[in-house]
């Protein structure tokens, strides 16, 4: 997922309702990640559990910079 961030961001696009929580796939020609998330769209469940995956991956905390309500979201890599 490293080869996708571009200034401390990354842009992810989210399918909910997985069966699990897995990177689909990484476009680094469109610096994109898919990922699938074992979490419904509602109440902010897919996003708590998009969060917690990618902060898991990169082992470092991340938070939302647009897209609360959007499958494309851009996530923000802190330090």
């Amino acid at each position: 997922m490293h080869e996708i961030i571009q200034n401390n961001r990354i842009r992810v696009i989210v399918k909910p309702n997985a069966k699990k929580t897995e990177i689909l796939s990484i476009d680094t020609h469109n610096k994109t990640a898919k990922i699938a998330v074992a979490a419904p769209a509602d109440k902010d469940k897919a996003n708590k559990e998009l969060m917690h995956f990618v902060s898991k991956q990169l082992g470092k905390q991340v938070r939302f910079v647009s897209g609360l309500r959007s499958k494309e979201k851009i996530l923000e890599i802190l330090e």
